[in-house]
């Protein structure tokens, strides 16, 4: 805004310096002897003169006699105060444009400036329209024909309400959202620490930040544009101000997160009342291009003075809240307590820890190979993602993966798996591992992202590697209810010639009508119906439904967490296909590969 309005005195006081140029020029035209070969020269002055005020479009320029009588009126003083100048010619300044409290003060100031030579400053004033309404202007003044005594009085004006208008409404902007209208976060923020100032000096004075953030509102977004987003959240906004009191505060904090302050709320049951019936509300849906959609949101509350005495405390932990609100499964409230803090720092130096590792390269794949129950040989290996930060423990990918998905980093991660799959092949290529295929894990987050399969066949052909010497691996409830998209996308993989294997199967929907639209190829048992078949009926005849299933549809069939060789006894039984598990081996660097293949089994390169 500063700069804006440097540039605009500029503007003006470069506009106002040529009329005073052409005024004082003027002058000293008129102070020419006055003889017959003077005579046309001062007319055509005179002429030049009105000329060039007229081409001034945007410069309100009026003249006056010594009374204070309009002697000149240009068009643009019609278009700045209402009056035309026949309307205007002949009357007194005052009359015209100047507002009843500044009278006295012109007629003073004008004749200060006739009897003492005491000029009327430029400044920003505001003058009176036709019609009665104000105008703001930038208004400079020069006195001609001082020295015949007929002095006469220009009024130079510059009009600001363009000017005025946008400053207004830069400074709306700075307190309100442009979107849904409702204050913004500085304004929020603003509001929160008077609230505090106000509670601190009446203790029983309660106040509440509530976090609302709309559950999966990006769905909506891209399913179907920004404009119907916008129409969405300006929809929410208008919902949750119907719910509230006057004396309650509703800011948009950013994208799709409100924050509302509460005062006198009649304590926590209040304030689940209130959210119940925002829940409620929401629950009605919103029309968007004909269709209703449904909404839910999750709440965080963090209250006045049990959570926080600042504004910076209670909104971060009504934040907080709402994490631990979306965790346990959105479409809930959640009250702030200290232990989230707890998992939040935790869960912060997680990240922290997986940005460095994948800074400084302290990600390593280890792999498992996969032995064919029929002879023994290895077909393929699982890469495993181990993350080894240096000067840190070893952090287990049950503890890393949440964190990833949920930060953002996994697509991130996810992309240095496949090239690093690939590079091992390609460092493989020659040994005794040619020919064994690697199956990555991948992150039903990963399948969000349109371009993975594109992604990954690029990196395969980067490399040079044949599609059929990689394979995926995505869990079963990951994959069981994919998009036509994400399915599109495992088809495209599988055509390629990459292997696609639902992992801990039998462990989520199983929705074996289902699994006949996958693109699959091939079916991992998860390892607890293993442990359990051998005591459990109930858990073998799964076991046996799965191996029937799965081969019926031409599926291969792998069994994992094989431990014992009485397990591996009872998987062959069942005519599972591959086993995996620590009887074979525990999962191993690259460089033990090798050493494990020649001292056990012999990969099988022609599969």
């Amino acid at each position: 805004m500063e700069k804006m309005d440097s540039m605009s005195i500029l503007q003006k006081v470069h506009t106002i310096w040529i009329v005073h140029w052409i005024l004082n020029t003027s002058v000293e035209l008129n102070r020419m002897p006055y003889h017959d070969s003077s005579r046309g020269a001062k007319r055509q002055s005179e002429q030049n003169f009105y000329e060039l005020i007229e081409s001034l479009p945007m410069v309100a320029v009026q003249g006056y006699d010594r009374d204070r009588r309009v002697i000149y009126w240009n068009d643009a003083s019609r278009r700045i105060y209402g009056y035309t100048r026949e309307e205007a010619e002949g009357q007194l300044l005052e009359d015209l444009i100047i507002p009843d409290e500044m009278r006295e003060f012109v007629i003073t100031a004008h004749r200060e400036w006739l009897d003492n030579n005491v000029g009327i400053p430029a400044d920003e004033i505001e003058l009176k329209h036709k019609d009665g309404h104000t105008v703001p202007v930038y208004s400079s003044h020069v006195m001609i024909k001082q020295d015949t005594g007929d002095c006469e009085m220009f009024c130079i004006d510059i009009c600001l309400s363009e000017q005025k208008e946008a400053n207004k409404k830069l400074q709306w902007l700075a307190s309100f959202d442009d979107l849904t209208e409702l204050p913004n976060r500085r304004m929020m923020e603003t509001e929160l620490s008077a609230r505090l100032v106000e509670a601190e000096r009446h203790f029983k004075h309660e106040i509440a930040v509530i976090f609302v953030d709309l559950d999966n509102f990006k769905v909506i977004n891209d399913t179907l544009g920004h404009h119907y987003g916008d129409e969405l959240l300006r929809a929410v906004a208008d919902t949750l101000k119907a719910e509230i009191r006057d004396c309650d505060l509703l800011s948009r904090f950013g994208g799709d997160e409100f924050v509302l302050l509460l005062s006198d709320y009649e304590g926590i049951n209040g304030v689940q009342i209130l959210i119940e019936r925002i829940t409620d509300a929401l629950d009605r849906g919103f029309e968007l291009n004909g269709l209703n959609y449904q909404v839910t949101a999750s709440f965080g509350v963090s209250l006045f003075p049990m959570d926080g005495t600042t504004v910076a405390e209670l909104i971060s932990n009504a934040d907080a809240a709402m994490y631990q609100a979306k965790e346990k499964g959105k479409n809930r409230s959640c009250f702030y307590t200290p232990d989230i803090n707890d998992r939040l720092q935790h869960y912060q130096q997680i990240g922290s820890l997986l940005h460095r590792a994948l800074t400084n390269n302290e990600l390593q794949l280890y792999f498992q190979p996969q032995i064919s129950l029929k002879d023994g040989k290895m077909l393929s290996c699982e890469a495993l993602l181990r993350c080894l930060p240096e000067g840190s423990s070893p952090l287990l990918p049950d503890v890393f993966i949440p964190v990833a998905e949920k930060s953002g980093l996994i697509n991130r991660i996810g992309d240095w798996v496949i090239e690093s799959a690939c590079k091992q092949l390609v460092a493989w290529k020659g040994s005794e591992l040619d020919g064994i295929r690697i199956d990555i894990n991948l992150s039903g987050k990963q399948l969000d992202d349109h371009q993975l399969a594109q992604k990954i066949l690029k990196t395969l052909k980067h490399y040079d590697v044949s599609p059929t010497l990689l394979g995926v691996e995505l869990t079963e409830n990951e994959v069981i209810g994919s998009d036509i998209e994400q399915i599109a996308q495992l088809q495209r993989l599988k055509d390629a010639g990459v292997h696609i294997s639902i992992d801990d199967f039998g462990t989520g929907y199983s929705s074996l009508v289902y699994l006949r639209r996958l693109p699959v190829c091939s079916l991992k048992i998860d390892r607890t119906f293993l442990l359990n078949a051998m005591e459990d009926a109930s858990d073998m005849a799964i076991m046996q439904a799965i191996v029937t299933v799965g081969h019926s549809l031409g599926l291969t069939v792998v069994v994992e967490g094989v431990e014992t060789t009485d397990q591996e006894q009872l998987a062959r039984e069942l005519d599972c296909d591959l086993a995996q598990g620590y009887l074979y081996a525990q999962p191993m660097p690259a460089a033990n590969m090798i050493n494990f293949v020649s001292s056990s089994v012999t990969p099988d390169k022609d599969s």
